[in-house]
C-alpha cells in the first residue's frame, strides 16, 4: 500500500493533517525531507498558522512525520526540518 493509501486509511487523522501531509510530500526531496516554514505552509494552503501547527502535531503524533528544529549559527531558530516517515 502506498503512503497515501496508509494515510487515507487512518480514520483518526483529521483532514487538515492529510492536506498538510500531501503538501509536505509534494515539496520533499528524494529522502522525504523538506523545510518549509509554518508561515509558508499557511500562505500556500490558505490556512491559519494555528491550523498548520495542529496538523503538524497530528502528523507527528500519528507517526507520519518527524520534526527536527534547526538553528542559525547565531543560535536563533529557523524553519524546522520535516522528515516524511
Amino acid at each position: 500500500m502506498s503512503y497515501f493509501g496508509t494515510i487515507y486509511a487512518d480514520t483518526e487523522l483529521p483532514s487538515r493533517a492529510r492536506a498538510v501531509y500531501m503538501y509536505l510530500c509534494d515539496r520533499s526531496d528524494a529522502e522525504g525531507k523538506c523545510w518549509p516554514g509554518i508561515k509558508t505552509i499557511a500562505a500556500d494552503m490558505n490556512l491559519s498558522h494555528s491550523t498548520v501547527k495542529r496538523a503538524l502535531a497530528d502528523l507527528e503524533q500519528h507517526g507520519y512525520l518527524k520534526k527536527l528544529p534547526r538553528y542559525r549559527p547565531n543560535g536563533s531558530s529557523t524553519s524546522n526540518l520535516y522528515s516524511i516517515q
